[in-house]
């Protein structure tokens, strides 16, 4: 059956079927031609999925970065970054960094990222002589970072569906996004000094202090969203909720660059954005169904130990299986997918639930900026009018600083467990 459902499903992706429809359409046909299943038990599976209240976080993260996007936030955050890291050598190459990191911990989405602080970052560094090809993949890169640090929409349904506490899973890709980002910075400096460009700006304590205080609602964001799920005076659902009525009252009041006769178009337009994440999720929960009644988690467990006891080589195994799906597949998809298969088999050899969600979310997202399916790729060809080839070619040793990255993951798991343990006392 297990076979079934990953054959229907490429071969409905690869006729253009949209995702969850291939998925869920290739469930309920192995369901019925090749199970004793009634059908009612996908109907049922499904509702399952959606009657979650973890799930509804899901929407209310996507709601909160777009009220961040259109509610002038991203231009308070951009001075900052730049008042805080532009004297250095490369100074507006760091803030394209430093911008992405910030926004990142507001709206958890890296086509968001891409769209809007990406969008303005490219046109500042072109400005001042940096290569459009360099600008551009130096914010596409980034822009993955939002993917990583909380609140990340990704690592919401990574942890969802393996039931981890979402609470310590956005906590533990903290540290792994900051480590990425500060390698970034390093190659931006000696690229920059390589190369002879980057303009600094004069450091200025007044500027930064300033800029700063400008920046103090928009900052409050991820302290409000995550302040109160670590200390345990609120569930993640009802930080996300807290946030958006949040993001409304500083975007209308205190920014002044939204109205409240906005709110119902960018809602509608966030409806559908998120209508397509859930309707994947939902799709996904009839083939783990069918998954779990094959075996086929218990058989990939034995697989992967035929391969080696060795954690270490089994992690290598897994993150090079994880960049062909990551490139091949929807992230969103992968997850709900991939997750109830190989958890139990990571689990075997000895890897931790928490760093398996981290470890796949962070590969997984290479898909994100990497073709065929990258979205956050299309989305800077879109922003830039720049062609593919140019924008991937731009974007290759960034890929790699990336890619290095997670080996030394794979090396030091405790750059992702330790924070957790330390804050939650694990």
């Amino acid at each position: 059956m297990s076979a079934a459902i990953i054959l229907l499903f490429l071969i409905l992706m690869f006729l253009g079927v949209p995702i969850a429809t291939s998925l869920g359409l290739a469930s309920v046909i192995v369901m019925a031609t090749k199970s004793t299943l009634p059908l009612n038990m996908a109907a049922q599976s499904m509702f399952t999925a959606m009657n979650s209240f973890i799930m509804v976080a899901v929407p209310l993260f996507i709601l909160c970065g777009s009220l961040m996007d259109e509610g002038g936030i991203a231009d308070r955050i951009y001075d900052l970054a730049e008042a805080l890291v532009g004297w250095i050598y490369g100074g507006l190459g760091h803030v394209s960094v430093v911008v992405n990191m910030l926004f990142a911990g507001m709206s958890g989405s890296s086509v968001a990222a891409i769209a809007s602080i990406g969008k303005m970052s490219i046109n500042a560094l072109e400005k001042k002589g940096y290569p459009k090809d360099y600008a551009t993949a130096i914010n596409l890169s980034g822009s993955m970072l939002a993917s990583v640090i909380p609140p990340s929409i990704l690592m919401i349904n990574a942890a969802a569906t393996g039931n981890v506490s979402i609470g310590q899973a956005l906590l533990a890709g903290l540290i792994p996004g900051i480590i990425i980002g500060i390698i970034f910075m390093v190659y931006n400096y000696f690229y920059c000094r390589r190369h002879g460009i980057g303009d600094r700006v004069k450091f200025s304590g007044k500027k930064l202090g300033k800029a700063f205080v400008r920046a103090i609602p928009a900052l409050l964001t991820p302290i409000i969203l995550l302040g109160g799920v670590y200390t345990g005076v609120y569930t993640p659902t009802e930080g996300a909720a807290i946030a958006v009525v949040y993001t409304m009252i500083v975007s209308v009041y205190v920014f002044k660059t939204l109205k409240w006769t906005d709110m119902p178009r960018i809602i509608i337009k966030n409806a559908r954005s998120t209508g397509t994440i859930l309707f994947v999720a939902i799709a996904a929960k009839p083939a783990s169904v069918l998954f779990e009644i094959d075996g086929l988690p218990s058989r990939v467990a034995q697989g992967i130990a035929g391969i080696s006891d060795n954690r270490i080589v089994i992690l290598f195994v897994l993150y090079a299986f994880l960049i062909v799906v990551g490139m091949f597949m929807d992230a969103t998809a992968a997850i709900f997918i991939l997750v109830p298969i190989l958890l139990p088999a990571c689990q075997a050899v000895g890897v931790s639930p928490l760093f398996f969600t981290v470890f796949l979310v962070i590969t997984l997202s290479f898909g994100l900026i990497t073709p065929p399916v990258g979205v956050c790729l299309y989305a800077a060809e879109n922003v830039t009018g720049l062609p593919l080839e140019r924008i991937i070619k731009a974007s290759i040793p960034w890929i790699l600083l990336i890619a290095v990255s997670l080996c030394i993951f794979i090396l030091f798991p405790q750059i992702i467990e330790a924070p957790v343990a330390l804050v939650f006392g694990t």
